[in-house]
């Protein structure tokens, strides 16, 4: 969903650069430069408004987290949000586009992956802009450690179907499927997003997988 462009968000992203990334190629090999500790740096593909990026770094201070949006507003929104937060070292965002990873990060420099409530894309001839279509699979495959794993959570039954048989036939280990994630133990410790509370609220199934490159 696109989101009206707001005044205020490029002079709030020009002003914390200190959070916000726009040239994120220039960072390339170089991430943990940007945090107060190296730690095992987790990446969001398409952040939103930034809840969930948030509530994870919140909530796991002994990882670094990286938010991705495309959108500058919404980026910007996302920034707003963290910043009305106490401090968090181990945060980053940036602008930019999930097509570009591999100008923005090394070679099995990212350590886990987040696909939030993607954009499902339902007609068969996008099916090539699904976020976990074989081309992306080989760009992530690229910036994640060995064993390194990507979580998908989303409403969309044809987008999670579409997933699992995209994953398998690439090759990958399903660690954990859920079908029903809101009640079930995994998610006793669950960062929700935004698009996640709404749906949930509105009885919608929330499905969940975790998976790895072997």
């Amino acid at each position: 969903m696109r989101v009206k462009h707001k005044k205020w968000a490029d002079p709030l992203i020009a002003a914390h650069p200190e959070m916000m990334v726009t040239n994120a190629a220039e960072w390339k090999g170089k991430w943990q430069q940007r945090f107060e500790k190296q730690q095992p740096i987790h990446l969001e593909v398409g952040m939103g408004k930034g809840q969930f990026i948030i509530g994870m770094a919140k909530a796991h201070p002994e990882c670094n987290f990286i938010g991705l949006e495309i959108q500058r507003t919404v980026a910007a929104i996302a920034l707003k949000k963290a910043l009305s937060e106490e401090p968090l070292p181990n945060l980053q965002l940036i602008c930019g586009d999930g097509e570009d990873l591999d100008t923005f990060f090394e070679p099995h420099e990212i350590d886990r992956m987040y696909l939030n409530f993607s954009d499902p894309w339902p007609k068969k001839r996008h099916a090539k802009r699904r976020l976990t279509y074989k081309t992306f699979l080989a760009n992530y495959q690229d910036i994640l450690k060995d064993q390194g794993a990507i979580e998908l959570k989303t409403d969309n039954m044809g987008l999670f179907e579409f997933s699992l048989q995209s994953m398998n036939n690439y090759g990958m280990h399903f660690d954990g499927v859920w079908l029903d994630l809101h009640n079930s133990e995994e998610n006793e410790h669950n960062v929700e997003t935004e698009y996640e509370q709404k749906f949930a609220a509105k009885g919608q199934p929330i499905y969940k997988l975790t998976a790895h490159f072997e």
